[in-house]
């Protein structure tokens, strides 16, 4: 229902084309400067394509790959477009705010970044952050820490809604969360070999506090740089660190040496062991094949003592003789070896010098 007011006040109802067309012919009088000439016809085609291209414009938009896009309508929040090309509410109607959700972000802390190659190192600012950096040790000693923070954004509506500021209250935690951290150990294990265990636990509290406000941000990882001494004590401190580090190399040489040798001597040990259990099984057999030998003797020997004993004679002899040297029979009227008896044939020839 269309209702149309004229100039005197009074209204007109109307449901039909022609309170349409009276809207037209009074915008074209009011164009034309009451003429109502063709003048005004091209103002008004140009009015509606300027409409429609706003309203074609305004209707579609693209997520990049690495973006999601909060969608609201009305200042409301109506949902959460992937990547991709999209329709929306043209005329304002809806709005939409990017987010990049996929890709990894950072916060520096005691030192800023300038400039960021494809090929060569970064470049970092000679500006000093001691306000961030300079923290108190558990044994009441100062230190430079400089650390990462790696982060992701997991959800963009909270992201954008539940906090004001977001990314700084991000830094205000984990400074407060390093500053603990490190205040809780001794300078010495920060310098040194605590430099894992910091970065674990600040990034464990961390995650904890953003999760208990609701941020949407999904820590990845801490990773501390450059812990140095303060540049008055740094000398001193150097020394400490090479003394320290001199002492771990001795006792990983130490230990490497002990390593070798227990393994070394239990191998030699187990060998001796294995050696004369080896003797000892063999002594044993063949004692008792001695004795098996000699009991079976004793058993032929009283069968036929005779026979036994001349064996046992000419056994004797054929082991005894073979270790003796040259051997002569010979009478007392004789000077020479008898011509027929040689017990030298049919020996091997000896390899030493005995005759």
């Amino acid at each position: 229902m269309i209702r149309v007011v004229d100039s005197n006040g009074k209204g007109r109802g109307g449901d039909g084309p022609s309170d349409i067309s009276d809207i037209i012919n009074r915008l074209k009088s009011a164009g034309g400067g009451g003429g109502g000439g063709p003048s005004s016809q091209p103002i008004i085609i140009g009015i509606v394509v300027l409409l429609l291209a706003w309203g074609a414009m305004t209707s579609f938009y693209t997520v990049q790959p690495e973006q999601r896009a909060v969608v609201k309508r009305f200042g409301d929040v109506i949902g959460i477009s992937d990547p991709g090309l999209h329709f929306k509410l043209p005329f304002g109607i809806d709005q939409t705010q990017f987010v990049a959700t996929e890709r990894v972000l950072k916060q520096e802390f005691g030192f800023r970044s300038q400039e960021v190659r494809e090929q060569g190192p970064t470049q970092y600012s000679e500006r000093e952050f001691d306000n961030e950096s300079a923290m108190l040790t558990g044994d009441l000693n100062i230190i430079n820490v400089e650390w990462v923070v790696q982060y992701r954004i997991n959800d963009p509506i909270k992201f954008l809604y539940e906090l004001r500021e977001p990314t700084r209250t991000l830094r205000d935690i984990s400074e407060s969360v390093m500053r603990r951290v490190v205040g809780n150990r001794l300078g010495s294990d920060v310098l040194t070999v605590g430099r894992v265990d910091i970065q674990s636990q600040g990034r464990d509290e961390i995650q904890q506090i953003m999760d208990r406000y609701d941020s949407g941000i999904y820590i990845i990882t801490v990773e501390l740089q450059d812990v140095v001494p303060p540049r008055a004590v740094q000398p001193a401190f150097n020394e400490v660190n090479e003394a320290r580090q001199e002492r771990e190399r001795m006792i990983n040489e130490a230990q490497k040496r002990v390593n070798q040798e227990i393994p070394r001597a239990e191998g030699a040990a187990i060998r001796t062991v294995a050696v004369a259990e080896g003797y000892a099984t063999e002594r044993v057999n063949r004692a008792l094949g001695e004795s098996v030998r000699f009991t079976a003797v004793l058993d032929e020997y009283r069968e036929a003592p005779e026979v036994t004993r001349s064996r046992l004679y000419l056994e004797t002899l054929n082991e005894v003789l073979p270790t003796i040297g040259q051997v002569l029979v010979v009478q007392d009227e004789q000077v020479g070896p008898l011509p027929l008896l040689d017990v030298n044939r049919n020996r091997a020839p000896r390899t030493g010098g005995d005759e």
